[in-house]
């Protein structure tokens, strides 16, 4: 839609916790708008047809907690068809390049790890996460690598606190057309702009005046949803300043997690939902989801620092360095059966810039400093300021509800 001179309430950013705030704010009577700097709805929720047989998400793709997660009701309003097989992390492990025996032992190291971690949490120190880590273990750059998948970041990065703060029920869902076409459904009846990128956020006068790439409006509220490295960065100005929202979104960086898909010729030859991980001891490496829902293809997972480094290799370099990896644990046979078809490179994403939060240690009550609103007119959701869901598009979506509550807390 075109920009309007004037609303009661802007939100900036269309991705899960924008649109959240926008259909809590559905029937209120007030006048809203979303305000998108992409061309498309989502943010870092986003389905592609790489190829007319794969199906990929590039960013979110497990409904995490399905039992607590707000998308499942909405998936089934919508009709999309929701998957409950297992995630293949832990079980259906594919070839010989992680046999079962060892793949047990770090199992058991993994569990251990995690059961110190807690206890350390449970003495409210909030110290990096690497220190639960046993001296010497065998495992321990192979923990680290799971690490990155699931924080974006190393353990060294990575506040026990706010690890012990997030709630898991370990039921993973997927959404069969994909979890970007599900929150992309969801928003489409909202009022949004795109391809409107906020530059300036001007409070200092009765009514609040965005700058915008589309031009200038005037707003009574205004809802920032956008990730915690634009408010850090100062992509997007605050006048008069925010400093403690700068300083808290700074102690909440956004990791790095990329994905890759490969197509698979042949791919009836492999099994569905298996799982290709090595016992590589260390943490440079990938993990690998072979024939998602069925497909003829194999989907790469990279975090932290070591998907930084192929970001910045360039494009295809992720593609690459998969399918180097993968004939390194299957043969060299299988390179002329893979062909990249699509890849994600967050941290060079312009309205990202990463992947999901995470705290560093010493910064686990940053999410609480973010999530405060400013002299009752200037309100903060996203994935980062989530409590208990920080990091999954649930966790955004309900935050963006939780922001309208308030506005609509202080219209009363």
């Amino acid at each position: 839609m075109s920009l309007p001179s004037s609303v009661d309430v802007a939100i900036i950013g269309a991705g899960a916790a924008g649109l959240g705030a926008a259909h809590a704010l559905g029937g209120s009577g007030l006048s809203a708008i979303v305000l998108e700097a992409r061309g498309r709805l989502g943010g870092r929720a986003w389905t592609v047809q790489a190829s007319p047989e794969v199906t990929f998400d590039v960013g979110c793709g497990w409904l995490h907690s399905a039992d607590k997660n707000s998308f499942v009701p909405i998936a089934r309003a919508l009709g999309f068809e929701l998957n409950k097989d297992l995630p293949p992390w832990r079980e259906r492990a594919y070839g010989n390049a992680f046999p079962q025996s060892e793949r047990d032992d770090f199992m058991r190291a993994m569990d251990a790890f995690y059961e110190r971690l807690w206890q350390a949490a449970q003495k409210g120190k909030d110290e990096p996460a690497s220190r639960s880590l046993e001296p010497g273990n065998r495992w321990n750059a192979m923990i680290d690598a799971i690490s990155t998948y699931i924080n974006g970041c190393e353990l060294k990065d990575m506040s026990t606190l706010d690890w012990d703060a997030y709630e898991d029920s370990e039921l993973n869902w997927r959404v069969r057309r994909g979890y970007g076409a599900l929150i992309a459904a969801y928003g489409a009846p909202c009022p949004v702009a795109l391809n409107c990128n906020v530059t300036l956020i001007d409070h200092s006068a009765k009514h609040i005046r965005i700058e915008t790439s589309q031009g200038t409006l005037t707003a009574d509220k205004v809802i920032v949803t956008v990730p915690t490295n634009l408010i850090a960065d100062e992509a997007i100005r605050f006048s008069p300043q925010l400093p403690a929202k700068v300083d808290a979104a700074a102690g909440l960086p956004l990791g790095i997690d990329d994905k890759v898909t490969l197509a698979l010729d042949g791919a009836e030859a492999f099994p569905k939902e298996g799982n290709l991980r090595g016992a590589t001891m260390k943490t440079e490496m990938g993990t690998y989801h072979i024939r998602p829902f069925g497909q003829p293809c194999i989907e790469g997972f990279f975090g932290g620092s070591f998907a930084r480094q192929l970001e910045a290799a360039g494009e295809g370099a992720i593609a690459a360095h998969s399918i180097d990896e993968i004939a390194g644990f299957l043969g060299s046979d299988v390179r002329r059966k893979l062909k990249p078809l699509y890849e994600s490179r967050w941290g060079r994403d312009p309205f990202a810039r990463g992947s999901y939060s995470h705290a560093l240690p010493g910064h686990a009550g940053d999410r609480a400093v973010l999530a405060a609103p400013v002299d009752g007119r200037l309100f903060f959701a996203g994935e980062a300021t989530s409590p208990n869901f920080f990091t999954t598009a649930h966790g955004a979506r309900d935050s963006g509800e939780r922001a309208a509550r308030e506005v609509l807390a202080v219209k009363r």
